[in-house]
């Protein structure tokens, strides 16, 4: 059966979902790769209540995960740094966040008197490309390795490693296009932005039927359509439509500003080359003229010393114009 639900793109319909329990561990797990079994939303959660240049929603969890040592389990608590923008975002953006995180005393392990602290992974779900990266989502992980290169066995679960450096999640939301091969892409199948439903963005078309054996996928299609049928969430995402209408108008200003001065810079530059080519021009042509002007100096002089010398010989002003085809009033002035 074709539902209708709300798109969680939404900063605001995200948050709505992302603060039931239940949901926040389904996505959490999914991403995770590890069941986790608790999870608190944490202090200053939502710290996109000023709009700036750009939409940047973040929410902080405190996820207890179940992890597997040998033949037992155990507990740990690891914070969860969700960061989620719509928007080609400035990476200083995400660092600066991160390093209030860092230094946020709250993150601290409770009874540790070497002030190590949690160990943190950074999510971003990103509306936008990264770079020619294909795949939809990707894990960066960093290891401990020796001077030789092999990895030092449990380095990255020792307390100093794990309080100075993260892991990190990237989900390129563009790039889920309804492929579903593994458990993380089912859950974040409804981010994918190719169910829109009609012009608006606000509404995704989904097959129900697709999550028949998952009761947890089903709670989440829930919340969404309750979501969707809730006039104060509509309003919300209306909200954010006439935000990013404004970025968009800004930015189509700003980038036909931009191609206009490029194109004004261009024909400049191509003004300048003209010119250039043209002031190089008459300098040559100047240059020419002054060797013309030389050398007709040199012809001057050269006929002025043969006057003199034939009139030296003998010969009348009149016989040397006959000879040499010069005007007689020259010659005349050539002999003084």
């Amino acid at each position: 059966m074709i539902i209708h639900v709300a798109n969680p793109i939404y900063d605001s319909v995200f948050k709505y979902i992302m603060e039931d329990e239940r949901i926040a561990k389904t996505m959490l797990s999914a991403l995770l790769k590890k069941e986790v079994v608790h999870v608190t939303v944490r202090p200053h959660e939502y710290s996109n209540t000023t709009r700036d240049t750009l939409s940047m929603f973040r929410i902080d969890f405190a996820a207890t995960v179940r992890e597997r040592e040998g033949n037992e389990k155990k507990d740990r608590i690891v914070l969860i740094e969700l960061q989620k923008t719509w928007l080609n975002t400035e990476t200083l953006r995400f660092r600066q966040y991160l390093g209030a995180q860092y230094s946020n005393k709250n993150n601290i392990r409770e009874a540790e008197d070497k002030g190590f602290a949690y160990p943190m992974v950074a999510v971003y779900l990103l509306g936008h490309r990264v770079g020619n990266i294909k795949e939809p989502i990707v894990y960066v992980n960093h290891d401990v390795f020796d001077y030789n290169g092999n990895v030092v066995e449990d380095g990255n679960m020792e307390p100093f490693v794990e309080s100075l450096t993260h892991n990190s999640i990237i989900v390129q939301i563009p790039l889920l296009h309804g492929n579903v091969n593994n458990r993380l892409e089912k859950v974040l199948s409804v981010f994918d932005q190719t169910l829109v439903d009609g012009d608006t963005q606000q509404v995704l078309k989904i097959d129900e039927d697709k999550f028949a054996d998952d009761n947890d996928m089903l709670y989440v299609l829930h919340k969404l359509t309750a979501a969707a049928a809730n006039s104060e969430m509509r309003q919300d995402m209306n909200v954010e439509d006439e935000y990013y209408k404004a970025i968009e108008d800004r930015d189509t200003a700003i980038m036909q500003r931009d191609k206009m001065l490029k194109e004004r810079d261009c024909k400049m530059a191509q003004m300048d080359e003209r010119l250039s080519q043209q002031s190089e021009r008459l300098s040559q042509q100047s240059e020419q003229l002054s060797q013309q002007s030389e050398q007709l100096s040199q012809q001057s002089e050269q006929l002025r010393n043969m006057a003199k010398a034939l009139f030296v010989n003998g010969l009348s002003v009149e016989q040397i114009s006959n000879m040499t085809g010069i005007d007689i009033d020259i010659i005349a002035k050539f002999i003084g």
